[in-house]
């Protein structure tokens, strides 16, 4: 109950941004403005503050990294047997197989400074700069034949990417920020957990998808049920504890990131059903992640 309270404020935001959309008019080009100015600016000052102020050692961290793309390798096997399963089109298959394992870093980071604090959010950051460029070759692997995608541009050009290493290179030079500076990253870093949540529920659609409900509801058992399992099976498994523990399960435990949906439109793909999934795993995520931080963090004190 105690770690469910704590994720509260999160999820309340992720509701405060679906009923803003809704009762106040703010139309398409309003939330489109509020994500791009989150996922270009925001988020990446919040990865370089946390990992300037977080001593780090890479060797240490190399099994956290290992048990949450372990965890996500094992969701994308499971999604693959989606199709055969379900018999789906390939379109159709292709554009949802990303759902069964990407990952939403807004709520993730949120969560990982709320129940981890700063050191946390640079675990977490560590994962992201692995993981995005992983998820997306072969999302975009899966929709290749459907549409002309230059996945290295996009890749070259993720902020996320590009924030986790600079603040890795940045932390192992020693190099300390001057205050203005550390104050400055501290202000875009904390305006970036609201703006963040807000922007989530915004994009949530409730409309469901009778085509594919058994494939939506298979995807969201393994994204946020059989991933979280992996990921601690293998951190038991790799030796991990504590943070980095409490870190990989978090990162497996986390719903459908909206990308996905930027990705199937984008290839000329089933948006609509990839809209649906990832709505259903952010709602259903309200139940599970408290109840995943809750058995780490009471594994952890024993």
């Amino acid at each position: 109950m105690e770690t469910a309270l704590l994720l509260l404020p999160d999820f309340s935001l992720i509701l405060l941004g679906f009923g803003l959309r809704r009762w106040m008019g703010l139309g398409d080009h309003f939330w489109a403005g509020v994500e791009r100015l989150v996922y270009f600016i925001l988020f990446p000052a919040l990865l370089v503050n946390a990992i300037l102020r977080t001593q780090l050692d890479l060797a240490a961290a190399a099994p956290l990294l290992v048990a949450a793309l372990g965890a996500m390798a094992g969701g994308m096997a499971l999604s693959w047997l989606v199709r055969p399963l379900f018999r789906l089109q390939p379109l159709v298959f292709a554009s949802i197989f990303q759902c069964g394992y990407r990952f939403n870093s807004y709520i993730g980071l949120a969560a990982a400074g709320l129940l981890f604090g700063t050191p946390g959010i640079a675990a977490l950051g560590l994962i992201i700069g692995l993981a995005v460029p992983f998820a997306n070759l072969s999302s975009v692997y899966m929709l290749a034949r459907h549409g002309d995608a230059a996945i290295w541009r996009e890749l070259a050009r993720n902020p996320l990417i590009w924030a986790t290493l600079a603040g890795l290179l940045l932390n192992l030079a020693g190099f300390v920020p001057p205050r203005p500076m550390s104050i400055f990253l501290g202000r875009l870093a904390d305006a970036s957990i609201a703006l963040g949540l807000l922007a989530v529920g915004a994009a949530l659609r409730l409309q469901g998808q009778s085509g594919v409900l058994g494939a939506s509801l298979y995807l969201g058992a393994v994204k946020l049920l059989a991933l979280p399992l992996i990921a601690l099976g293998l951190g038991h498994w790799l030796g991990l504890s504590g943070t980095y523990l409490g870190v990989a399960v978090l990162f497996a435990s986390l719903p459908t990131a909206s990308s996905a949906y930027i990705l199937a439109t984008r290839m000329g793909g089933d948006g609509r059903s990839v809209a649906w999934i990832i709505s259903a795993t952010t709602l259903a995520s309200m139940l599970t992640m408290p109840l995943w931080a809750a058995w780490v963090i009471a594994a952890g004190a024993q």
